[in-house]
């Protein structure tokens, strides 16, 4: 997939003007291997329910217990994550070019950060732009993005929210972000981001061409 503009897109900034990026982790930033259909089992979750949003709604004590079973069964995934094509050398490059970096994941922060450091970012992102399920409302409700963009000091419209599923997009369009999805097949959610890229591989590489033509002015002046 190209860099392609979506329906949402008008008056668009070049990706690479953008300065504040905040990543989804699973399946984004990292290979996604998160079995739904066995967590679901395992909680007694109707096939069609949300998991989150089910665990929510139960009786504290039962929430709880499936809860703890969750993080058990999430920290063994976290511990062994492998990154995403592209992922660790993106990161490192928007970073390296002073952009401000966030994760917005529906995990929990404790193994968001365990995951992180499992793929050699731990160094990359401040604590507190690290947001998981206990920080904010899960996605796709806005809030964790309007909780960086306050922290950060300034507008959704500066910000793109980076993620390969449905939830990614929708929460960026409720917060006022631009939307980039990756790893991301042609279907409706691809349509509907500002921008599809096939993988964060693609996404650097569509940045240095676009850095390019300024380092080669610079170096004729």
């Amino acid at each position: 997939m190209g860099l392609t503009p979506g329906s949402v897109a008008t008056a668009l900034p070049a990706l690479a003007d953008l300065r504040h990026w905040v990543f989804d982790l699973d399946g984004t930033l990292t290979v996604p291997v998160h079995d739904f259909a066995l967590i679901r089992r395992a909680l007694d979750i109707p096939t069609d329910a949300d998991i989150l949003g089910h665990l929510a709604a139960l009786p504290a004590d039962e929430a709880r217990q499936k809860h703890d079973w969750l993080m058990r069964h999430e920290r063994t995934l976290a511990e062994a994550a492998t990154p995403a094509v592209g992922a660790v050398a993106l990161v490192r490059a928007l970073h390296g070019r002073g952009c401000r970096l966030g994760i917005l994941t529906r995990n929990a922060r404790v193994l968001a950060t365990v995951a992180l450091a499992a793929i050699g970012l731990g160094d990359v992102f401040d604590h507190a732009d690290i947001i998981g399920r206990d920080e904010a409302a899960p996605k796709p409700a806005p809030d964790g993005l309007h909780y960086l963009a306050g922290r950060w000091n300034v507008s959704p419209a500066q910000m793109v929210m980076v993620g390969d599923y449905r939830f990614d997009i929708e929460c960026g369009h409720a917060a006022g972000t631009h939307t980039l999805r990756v790893n991301g097949h042609d279907d409706a959610w691809s349509a509907q981001a500002t921008w599809c890229l096939a993988d964060c591989a693609a996404v650097l590489a569509e940045l240095d061409a676009a850095s390019a033509p300024r380092s080669r002015r610079d170096r004729v002046d």
